[in-house]
């Protein structure tokens, strides 16, 4: 330590000016109040008086906050749908793992593959994401990427989603497809999407009475959508731990409820 490695008396006395000075300090300290209402407040032994016969606050605002700026709402954008070829990793490895309980997923996203067969504008690909917010990625879909449809040809529509269509989706689709004769759909879920509820379920059922195809995304179709849909910079994927294991437990629940 080095005030006891110190035996000069010029070290003793120093100490001891120290000491007397933070003692003075403290016993000023001691003695400042603050100033009450309608008082001066005293700033390095000045006077200052306060406006207006209030009390001055620290941020310039008065006591009473009268005077107080208050913050404009900001207005926020609105959500929208985003489409593209290949979506980044990252999203892809969060929103489709296919674990039982999806805190935080509160997207959907779908990536689609449309053969509209001979005589038409070709094959389609690409992937829609939505915020759960404005339109889902269900009607997002028949909005923006086929928004026209043509009796005359066979459009085979395959997606993969990381999530089941909610119920209102689920009833959607099942009009469109019995409207649309020509249109057969198929949809690969990484999850189902609060399956044990009644109105889901229903939905479910309906739409696979209209004529979709249901089935829940096995661990080869992971690996096939990182592949097509996916900015992966020809990295190999990697399958969790217990991705088939989840993909019986959805799988199993998905057929109770279409026997």
């Amino acid at each position: 330590m080095a005030d006891r490695k110190s035996s000069s008396s010029g070290g003793a006395s120093s100490r001891l000016t120290v000491r007397r000075k933070e003692r003075a300090e403290n016993e000023a300290k001691k003695e400042e109040k603050p100033p009450k209402e309608g008082e001066k407040a005293e700033v390095n032994g000045t006077s200052v008086p306060a406006e207006n016969g209030e009390a001055a606050t620290g941020d310039g605002a008065t006591a009473n906050g009268e005077n107080a700026e208050k913050p404009e709402p900001m207005e926020l954008p609105p959500f929208e749908i985003i489409t593209g070829d290949r979506m980044d990793p990252f999203f892809y490895k969060f929103q489709f793992k296919n674990v039982e309980y999806s805190s935080g997923r509160n997207k959907t996203f779908l990536c689609y593959m449309v053969d509209q067969g001979p005589g038409s504008g070709g094959f389609l690909r690409g992937f829609i994401e939505d915020e759960h917010v404005s339109s889902h990625a269900e009607e997002a879909f028949f909005q923006q990427v086929l928004p026209n449809y043509d009796p005359a040809l066979k459009y085979t529509i395959t997606w993969y989603m990381s999530s089941s269509p909610c119920a209102a989706c689920a009833a959607k689709l099942a009009e469109i497809l019995k409207a649309r004769k020509s249109l057969h759909l198929s949809i690969y879920s990484a999850r189902l999407f609060e399956w044990e509820e009644p109105e889901i379920q229903v939905g479910l059922k309906a739409l696979a009475a209209a004529g979709c195809k249901l089935r829940v995304m096995k661990p080869m179709d992971f690996t096939y959508t990182w592949n097509t849909f996916v900015e992966n910079d020809e990295q190999t994927f990697t399958l969790w731990e217990d991705c088939q294991e989840n993909y019986e437990y959805y799988q199993d629940k998905l057929a109770d409820i279409l026997q």
